[in-house]
């Protein structure tokens, strides 16, 4: 979908550090020192509006959430969230995560989040979906032993490729859901995509990743 164009955007992104942390680069290997203690790091890439990232970290006090979003446009609906929430744990970030390894370092993350991400259903463009080998590649070298990936979509296509991608690569699979909320995950929260697509009857397909490096890769 086409964002309308807020020309005020990146002015109010930057008067609000404290919330769209910028130069996220300088706390690479430091974001334990950012948050001031040692909680699990949970990431979103794509975070959209921010409505996933800010309601788990309202949700969980215990964990230190972080959300990635590139359009200035949107990471600002993210940041009216934050203010009215003023949590300590959270935080976004405007940047691309094509960039991700340069804002986090080895074994800093614990958990990444994938939701709703563009399918790029075209295979020319596999290489674009947040769940290619490229991408997976990234993530698991700034994954703890043991780290997870959490994926929500409501594309078919595109989970079953995920499903193969992970396999492939090395990841170990549990929870699968074919239709999330008919199975029911207890503290589940929602992003507007999901609310949106469940009301309409479209089923919702989750998985979890667990990355344990036995390959030496």
């Amino acid at each position: 979908m086409r964002q309308r164009n807020k020309p005020w955007a990146p002015e109010e992104i930057a008067a609000h550090p404290q919330y769209i942390v910028p130069e996220p680069s300088a706390h690479r290997g430091l974001w334990v020192e950012y948050f001031g203690n040692e909680k699990p790091l949970y990431v979103e890439v794509g975070s959209g509006k921010g409505r996933f990232v800010t309601g788990m970290a309202e949700q969980n006090p215990d964990v230190n959430m972080i959300g990635i979003e590139k359009f200035d446009s949107i990471i600002l609906t993210g940041l009216e969230r934050m203010k009215e929430l003023d949590l300590p744990n959270v935080v976004m970030l405007k940047e691309d995560v094509n960039d991700i390894n340069d804002i986090f370092t080895e074994n800093e993350v614990d958990r990444f989040y994938i939701n709703f991400t563009d399918p790029w259903p075209k295979n020319r463009h596999a290489k674009r979906r947040l769940t290619h080998e490229g991408f997976l590649q990234k993530y698991v070298e700034l994954l703890k032993d043991g780290g997870e990936i959490h994926m929500k979509t409501d594309n078919r296509p595109l989970f079953e490729y995920s499903l193969q991608s992970f396999s492939e690569f090395g990841f170990t699979l549990q929870n699968i859901s074919l239709d999330l909320h008919e199975d029911g995950l207890e503290g589940n929260v929602m992003t507007e995509y999901e609310e949106k697509f469940s009301r309409n009857g479209q089923p919702i397909y989750r998985l979890e990743a667990v990355w344990n490096d036995r390959s030496g890769r």
